[in-house]
């Protein structure tokens, strides 16, 4: 196994992604940072020390959107980990997708995301190249078929 380089944190960082359906439609950010710049993805971020998962997907879905969500719960845990061209370690996330509930709010793209739309699952597939696999597979599970919230 390659070395990580010195600037890289040496274990993984926990993360949320928001997952949040409203009438058939995923709630969706196109990224401005890495990982996934300039993809369509899940809203999300950096859990904070101390905070828990429910609380840091609150605050990532708020501050990302502008939409009010309530946590329901893990959904999926996903490991996000990028390496350079000689095979270092650039970053690890661990990644826990909050199933989420809509409370309020349109989308209105802030903090990390360059827009935020809801998709259906049918815009989802058509956008393909343009979303990121884990979103798009989490799409697939949450808004499949008998799956409409």
């Amino acid at each position: 196994m390659p070395p990580s380089s010195p600037a890289v944190i040496a274990f993984p960082a926990a993360a949320v992604s928001c997952a949040v359906v409203r009438e058939g439609r995923l709630l969706m950010v196109r990224r401005r940072n890495p990982p996934n710049a300039g993809r369509l993805a899940l809203p999300g971020g950096r859990v904070e020390a101390g905070e828990p998962l429910a609380v840091a997907a609150e605050r990532e879905l708020l501050e990302e959107t502008g939409v009010q969500g309530i946590s329901v719960g893990p959904f999926t845990a996903i490991d996000v980990i990028d390496r350079d061209e000689a095979g270092r370690l650039r970053f690890h996330y661990v990644l826990v997708v909050m199933e989420m509930r809509w409370s309020s709010g349109e989308p209105v793209a802030a903090d990390d995301a360059l827009d935020a739309c809801w998709m259906d699952l049918a815009a989802l597939r058509a956008a393909r190249e343009e979303v990121c696999s884990t979103a798009l597979a989490v799409a697939c599970r949450l808004l499949g078929a008998g799956n409409q919230r």
